[in-house]
């Protein structure tokens, strides 16, 4: 029960469960023309989004940060992909959607790239720095679609999204491609220790050789370029582009996320795994609410209830108190029996 992952695991078999008992098929599993489909299949690919987002944000949360900009990153990367592909006479083109895909992502480096140096460089809180583009941000998107909707008929680039590989969604490869990637980084090698020194105190950090600013702004870029991937997944996915709406609010699962997966707000020691199984948890706990038939106006009362009540639980000072309450009932109930007798 002391591992970090025991209260996360726990909560989404929990999920699961209730969905099995509120719909005996959710399990199953079909396979129509190679391609695999059921409730387990849409969560992973419905998913990947908010998992890529959450696997940057989790490093910028272990640097004693965070990115509320991720949303607006999706929302540009997404406009820039399909306006890029709109402009060209062959949407469908390699050359064309490669092209897009490279801007966009370069793009959303150096978006990453300036919330690093604003937090970095520029002395600024962190919460502050990434909601100037935040704002700014949505604002950018809507020039670069003109406040419409930007459709696109490319195949290749509704692959990325809306694809599938070896029975899968591609989208899933990716979050893998990904998750792998920053396991390697920061399990591998020093990065990860890095990270975490500079959460824990960057002061001392530097004083011992690190370079702390290095390391932020590094940290930052990685979780604009997960935001641009994510921007990429949900524009090809529908093939078309809403500098409005596209990753609205995203930041706030994302941080859900994060927390419910063991790390700490404060900084320091981080968990990509846990991220991962949180990232499902916001996911699955959607497509529940979703199903049973939740009306949409409350449906973001619904979940906040749920992650409170899941935070709360895994909480180790909560449970704490709880059992010191019960424990305290319980010898104030033997020592009334004993006085009495």
């Amino acid at each position: 029960m002391k591992h970090h992952l025991f209260w996360p695991l726990t909560m989404l078999a929990g999920l699961l469960l209730f969905n099995l008992c509120y719909s005996p098929d959710f399990f199953s599993i079909q396979i129509r023309n190679g391609h695999l489909y059921g409730s387990l299949i849409d969560i992973l690919n419905f998913g990947a989004p908010l998992i890529v987002v959450a696997i940057g944000m989790t490093l910028v949360i272990a640097t004693k940060g965070v990115d509320l900009s991720v949303g607006s990153i999706v929302a540009i990367t997404g406009a820039l992909a399909c306006m890029t592909l709109s402009k060209s006479s062959d949407q469908n083109g390699f050359a064309v959607v490669l092209l897009a895909i490279v801007i966009s992502l370069v793009l959303a480096i150096v978006l990453g790239l300036w919330n690093g140096l604003l937090v970095s460089l520029g002395g600024i809180q962190p919460i502050i720095a990434t909601l100037i583009l935040m704002v700014a941000g949505r604002g950018i998107a809507q020039l670069i679609t003109s406040g419409q909707i930007i459709t696109v008929s490319s195949p290749r680039y509704n692959y990325i999204g809306a694809g599938s590989l070896l029975g899968l969604p591609f989208s899933v490869f990716i979050v893998l491609a990904i998750f792998i990637t920053a396991l390697l980084l920061t399990r591998k090698s020093a990065l990860g220790l890095f990270i975490e020194s500079v959460g824990t105190n960057s002061e001392a950090s530097r004083l011992a050789g690190i370079r702390s600013r290095a390391i932020l702004i590094s940290v930052y870029a990685f979780c604009g370029i997960c935001a641009g991937i994510a921007g990429l997944i949900l524009s090809s996915n529908v093939s078309s582009a809403d500098g409005n709406n596209a990753g609205l609010w995203v930041e706030l699962d994302a941080i859900l996320a994060v927390v419910i997966g063991g790390t700490s707000m404060n900084g320091g020691r981080f968990y990509l795994s846990g991220t991962l199984i949180g990232a499902l948890i916001i996911q699955t706990l959607t497509t529940t609410i979703y199903m049973i038939g939740v009306p949409p106006e409350i449906t973001l009362v619904v979940k906040a209830f749920v992650v409170l009540v899941v935070c709360l639980i895994q909480s180790e000072a909560f449970r704490k108190k709880i059992f010191e309450r019960r424990k305290y009932r319980k010898y104030s109930d033997k020592a009334e029996v004993t006085r009495h007798a």
